[in-house]
C-alpha cells in the first residue's frame, strides 16, 4: 500500500504573474467635461437662490421675533402700570444677513445685507406725520372759507 504524505508537507509551485503595466493604466490629466459643467453651474445658481430665500426667511423672523417681544412688552407694562420702570425683553443691535448677488460679469459676490428692524415703525411715525399735517390744513382752510363766507 502507498502512503499518503499529507498537504501541509507538500509545496505547489505556482508561476508568479507580474502584472502588467500598459499606457491605459497611467493617470489622464482631469479635463472638465461640458456636460458636468452644466450640471455644476446649474447647482451653484441653486445654492444661490437657496442662499437669498434663506435670507428672505431670516428677515421675516427676525421681524416675527420684534413683533412678538414688543407685544409682551406691552403686556408686561400694562401688568406693571405702578413701576415707574418699563420692561424691556428683547434688546436690538444692527443686523445683517447674507446674500449672493450676481455681478454683470456674471460672477458672484457674497455680501451682507442690513436688516432694518425698525422701518415699520419709522414709516407709521412719518404717515401718522403726513396725516396730522394734511389734517391741520384742512382746518386752516376749512376756517379761512368760514371767514370769507362771512
Amino acid at each position: 500500500m502507498k502512503q499518503i504524505e499529507p498537504s501541509y508537507k507538500t509545496t505547489i509551485s505556482l508561476p508568479l504573474m507580474q502584472p502588467q503595466i500598459t499606457a491605459t493604466n497611467a493617470i489622464v490629466p482631469l479635463q472638465p467635461q461640458p456636460d458636468n459643467l452644466n450640471s455644476r453651474w446649474e447647482h451653484l445658481l441653486t445654492v444661490v437662490q437657496h442662499i437669498n430665500q434663506m435670507a428672505i426667511e431670516l428677515e421675516a423672523k427676525m421681524l416675527e421675533l420684534k413683533t412678538i417681544a414688543s407685544k409682551i412688552n406691552s403686556q408686561l407694562n400694562s401688568l406693571n402700570e405702578n413701576d415707574k420702570q418699563s420692561v424691556v425683553i428683547c434688546q436690538y443691535s444692527p443686523v445683517s444677513v447674507p446674500v449672493v448677488q450676481q455681478k454683470p460679469d456674471q460672477t458672484f459676490m457674497l455680501i451682507t445685507r442690513k436688516i432694518d428692524l425698525f422701518r415699520a415703525e419709522r414709516e407709521a411715525a412719518q404717515l401718522a406725520q403726513q396725516l396730522r399735517q394734511r389734517n391741520h390744513k384742512k382746518k386752516a382752510t376749512a376756517k379761512r372759507y368760514k371767514k370769507i363766507r362771512h
